[in-house]
């Protein structure tokens, strides 16, 4: 029917199950609190250890970094569940899943399987300095349209991209002065609709490094508890 949105299938729906609600890619080495049972991947928890009493990402009720462990029983799971790899269907166990997306030729070079778009209207934000990046104009992953807004770069990939199965760098991040530009995420549109819903200009000083924003955020929102 049109207008109709298709429903995860069978694969999608395991492997949402076992996403990490951070990096929103499937659990890497997982650890629970102890006090609120979240669980994340053991590197995007490391982050809050290094504070006292610090918020839960999800819950943010604080709690005491030294009661987080191992969380084996998902470890387990991940190892017992399988799923087809987005790019060759070989099924693959969700805790090897990363590693071989990563190997995957199919998913090595996307562009070889990208219909050409034309790039749309040039951004009206000034063009910036060389040794500047451009924060506010971004080109599609996938097909290399260019001058989209974070808005407009996810209305294009819905368009246009929304069964492509290929990892892809995200622009936005990327150019973020902690970005890693090297990184391709799993599932790019789902990281567009849980990390882009604003613009990150609106809220970050690009002139604090991460470790100084990090201390920032983590004592205004215990502030806010």
């Amino acid at each position: 029917m049109a207008g109709s949105r298709a429903l995860p299938g069978p694969a999608e729906g395991i492997e949402s199950r076992f996403s990490c609600p951070i990096c929103l890619e499937l659990y890497h080495q997982p650890v629970s609190i102890a006090s609120c049972a979240h669980t994340f991947c053991g590197d995007c928890l490391r982050p809050c250890l290094q504070v006292t009493s610090p918020p839960c990402p999800l819950c943010r009720v604080p709690f005491d970094p030294k009661r987080v462990q191992r969380c084996w029983s998902l470890e387990k799971q991940l190892a017992a569940h399988k799923a087809p790899c987005r790019g060759c269907s070989k099924k693959v166990s969700l805790v090897k899943m990363r590693s071989h997306i990563a190997s995957c030729s199919k998913l090595q070079d996307p562009s070889s399987l990208c219909s050409q778009f034309v790039s749309v209207e040039s951004t009206s934000q000034p063009i910036a300095s060389s040794d500047v990046p451009n924060r506010s104009a971004f080109m599609c992953p996938f097909c290399g349209a260019r001058s989209l807004d974070q808005q407009q770069l996810l209305r294009h990939c819905m368009d246009q991209h929304r069964s492509d199965p290929h990892r892809v760098v995200c622009p936005v991040c990327s150019s973020m002065p902690w970005g890693d530009s090297a990184y391709k995420s799993a599932n790019f549109l789902q990281h567009l609709l849980h990390r882009h819903k604003f613009s990150y200009d609106t809220f970050v000083d690009y002139s604090v490094d991460e470790e100084a924003a990090l201390q920032a955020a983590l004592t205004l929102s215990l502030a806010e508890n």
